[in-house]
C-alpha cells in the first residue's frame, strides 16, 4: 500500500455496496479460483524487501504483498476489483444510529497454529491494536489513520470497544457514524491474527530504536488464517518462502510454495524472468511491455488508481516554500507532459489534483498547470526567490506503481527546476532504509512520493495527505489555512448523501489546487505486473493487492 506517514483522522466515502447490511455469504470459497494442486512453486520477483511480517505495524506495499497471503480480515476485496466482500465475517449489520456493528463470523476457521477463530479472537485483535505503547502508536499508522487515536486517547478514537455477543458474533462499537466503516476493515493492517501467537511472541513489545523501531519476536513469526503460512525469510539472499496452508477452510492454494525474491532492479527482474528463475514480477518497465508479450509472457495492466506527486515540507527550514507564488512557480517549471510521455507507461495522464478521475469527488473543472518556464521565473522573481535552494530527494532500491523508475523521474523534474534557476541539492536513501522515515521527519524540502488508493474513497486520497493537521508529510500545521483544510475534509466526510458529499470534495479539491497548493500532483499511471508462460490465475488488482492462492504453474517450477 502505501508510503509511511502518521495520520490521526478516520476514513470516508464508502465503496459501492460496502455497508451492505446483511451481506451475502462469504465469496472466498466460490471466487478464489484456487486449485488443489499437489506440487509446484510460484516465484515472484519483489521490488523491495519487507519491513517485517506483522501487518499491523506495516506501512509499505512490499510488506503487505507478503502478509496479504498469510492473513485475512473480517471483510475483504473481491479479486480484480475494488469491491468489498465478506471474508472472515459472513455478514454485518449496524444499529439504528450506526454506532454498533454486529459481525456474524464463519464457524469453520482456525488460525494456522490451531487457535480457534471466533468472536473472542476478533475482540482480542481489536483490543491489541487499540492498546499500544508510544512506539506502537507511531508504528501503527493505519490504525491511527482510520480510527483517530489509541487507548491512551480513547475519547478521540472512532473505535470504542468490542464484545463477543456469541461464539461467532462480535459487536464493534464506534463513536459515531462514518461512511468509512466497515470499509476500513479491508485494510491489510487490520487483518485478524492469532491471539495465542501474539501473546507468546509479545506482539506489542515494539520499541523505538534510533530513527526506527525494534520489533518483537512475533513480527518474524506471523500467524493468520489465510491460504499460505509463513515459512522463512532468508534476509541475506532476499528470499521469503510461504507454504500452502493445507488446513485452510476454503479452496487450497494452487501451488505448494509461494516464494518472493527481492530484486530491487527492474532490469534484473526481467533477466530473471527470461532465465526462468522467477515466474513473475511487479512493475515491468513500460518500454518493455511489448517485448515481454512477444516473448510469450503475459503483461497484466491494472487500472490507474494512484497519484505521483512532488511533496513539500511546508513547516520546515525553507521559508521560501511557504510563499504560494514560489510553489506555483515550481509547478509551472515542470514539463509534466514530456515526463508522462517519456517516463511513464501508455495510458498515464497528467494530474490536475491529488486523486484519479475514477474517485467520487474528482473535480472535472480543474485544468493542469501549464508548463511555462518564463512564468515560473517571473513568479520566483516576484517572490524574491531567484536562485533559491531546494533540498530535493528521491528513493532508491524500489519501483512503485506511480513511479516505475524513481531516479529517471527525479532527474526529469530536477532538470526542469534547474532550468528556471533553482539550485537543487540532491538527497537520496533506500525506500525502507531511511527514505520514508526522512520524509515523515521533514528532513527534505521536497521529495517525490505517491499513493495507491487503499479503496475507492476521496478521503483515502486527500484525507490521507491533509486530513491530520498535527502530523502529515506536507507540514500543513504551520500554514494559516492548514486547520481550515483539515476541518473541511472532516466536514465532507460526515455528509451522508453521496451526491452532496461528492460536491463537497470537489470544492475541497478546487481549494487545494487553486488556493493552497501544498504539493504538486504530477501524474497517474496504469501499473502492470508480468507472469511467464504456464502461469495461470493471476487477478490484477487496481489496488495492487493481488492474492496468489489462485495461481497455478504449469509443470510445477
Amino acid at each position: 500500500m502505501s508510503p509511511r506517514r502518521t495520520m490521526a483522522t478516520f476514513t470516508a466515502a464508502i465503496l459501492a455496496g460496502a455497508a451492505l447490511a446483511g451481506c451475502a455469504e462469504s465469496q472466498r470459497d466460490d471466487e478464489s479460483g484456487g486449485g488443489n494442486g499437489d506440487d509446484g512453486t510460484f516465484v515472484f520477483g519483489a521490488a523491495g524487501a519487507p519491513e517485517m511480517f506483522d501487518p499491523f505495524y506495516a506501512t509499505d506495499g512490499e510488506t503487505f504483498r507478503v502478509t496479504r497471503q498469510i492473513f485475512e480480515g473480517l471483510v475483504g476485496i473481491k479479486p480484480g476489483t475494488a469491491e468489498i466482500v465478506p471474508e472472515l465475517a459472513t455478514d454485518w449489520e449496524p444499529n439504528d444510529d450506526g454506532t454498533e456493528w454486529t459481525f456474524n463470523l464463519r464457524d469453520d476457521v482456525k488460525f494456522q497454529d490451531g487457535t480457534d477463530f471466533n468472536a473472542e479472537a476478533v475482540c482480542a485483535n481489536f483490543e491489541r491494536m487499540f492498546d499500544q505503547n508510544e512506539a506502537g502508536q507511531t508504528a501503527g499508522e493505519y490504525w491511527g489513520y482510520v480510527m483517530g487515536s489509541f487507548k491512551s486517547d480513547a475519547a478521540n478514537s472512532l473505535y470504542q470497544g468490542c464484545e463477543a455477543a456469541d461464539d461467532y458474533q462480535a459487536v464493534i462499537s464506534i463513536s459515531g457514524p462514518t461512511s468509512g466503516f466497515p470499509t476500513m476493515l479491508s485494510l491489510a493492517s487490520l487483518s485478524m491474527q492469532s491471539p495465542t501467537a501474539m501473546e507468546e511472541g509479545d506482539a506489542n513489545g515494539i520499541a523505538a530504536e534510533g530513527e526506527g523501531f525494534s520489533f518483537p519476536d512475533y513480527a518474524d513469526n506471523p500467524v493468520g488464517t489465510g491460504p499460505f503460512t509463513f515459512g522463512d525469510y532468508d534476509e541475506a539472499n532476499g528470499t521469503i518462502t510461504l507454504k500452502r496452508n493445507d488446513d485452510y477452510y476454503g479452496d487450497k492454494a494452487g501451488v505448494s510454495e509461494l516464494v518472493f525474491r527481492v530484486i530491487p532492479d527492474e532490469s534484473t527482474r526481467r533477466q530473471e524472468l527470461e532465465a526462468g528463475s522467477i515466474n513473475g514480477y511487479d512493475l515491468p518497465n513500460p518500454v518493455d511491455w511489448a517485448g515481454l508479450e512477444s516473448d510469450g509472457n503475459d503483461v497484466e495492466i491494472r487500472d490507474a488508481f494512484n497519484i505521483l506527486y512532488l511533496g513539500f515540507n511546508l513547516d520546515g527550514n525553507n521559508p521560501e516554500l511557504k510563499d504560494p507564488k514560489v510553489r506555483q512557480a515550481l509547478y509551472h517549471a515542470l514539463n509534466r507532459d514530456q515526463l508522462v510521455q517519456t517516463q511513464l507507461p501508455e495510458g498515464a495522464t497528467v494530474a490536475t489534483q491529488f486523486m484519479p478521475d475514477t474517485v467520487s469527488g474528482y473535480n472535472t473543472d480543474l485544468e493542469p498547470y501549464a508548463y511555462d518556464p518564463e512564468e515560473a521565473k517571473r513568479l520566483l522573481s516576484e517572490a524574491g526567490a531567484e536562485g533559491m535552494e531546494l533540498t530535493f530527494a528521491y528513493p532508491t532500491e524500489v519501483s512503485r506503481p506511480y513511479m516505475p523508475d524513481p531516479e529517471k523521474i527525479y532527474e526529469a523534474l530536477r532538470t526542469d527546476l534547474e532550468a528556471v534557476g533553482v539550485k537543487v541539492n540532491v538527497k537520496t536513501a533506500s525506500w525502507n532504509g531511511g527514505y520514508l522515515d526522512n520524509v515523515t521527519a521533514g528532513r527534505y524540502d521536497a521529495y517525490i512520493l505517491g499513493w495507491t488508493g487503499d479503496y475507492d474513497s476521496p478521503f483515502n486520497f486527500i484525507g490521507t495527505f491533509f486530513g491530520n493537521l498535527k502530523e502529515n508529510d506536507f507540514g500543513t500545521k504551520g500554514m494559516p489555512w492548514g486547520k481550515q483544510l483539515a476541518d473541511d475534509l472532516k466536514s465532507a466526510d460526515a455528509i451522508v448523501d453521496e451526491d452532496e458529499r461528492a460536491a463537497a470534495f470537489e470544492k475541497v479539491n478546487q481549494q487545494i489546487m487553486e488556493d493552497y497548493l501544498p504539493g504538486l500532483p504530477i501524474s497517474h499511471s496504469p501499473p502492470a505486473l508480468v507472469v511467464g508462460p504456464g502461469v495461470e490465475g493471476v487477478e490484477p488488482s487496481p489496488l495492487t493487492a493481488e492474492e496468489f492462492d489462485s495461481v497455478t504453474v504449469e509443470g510445477g517450477q
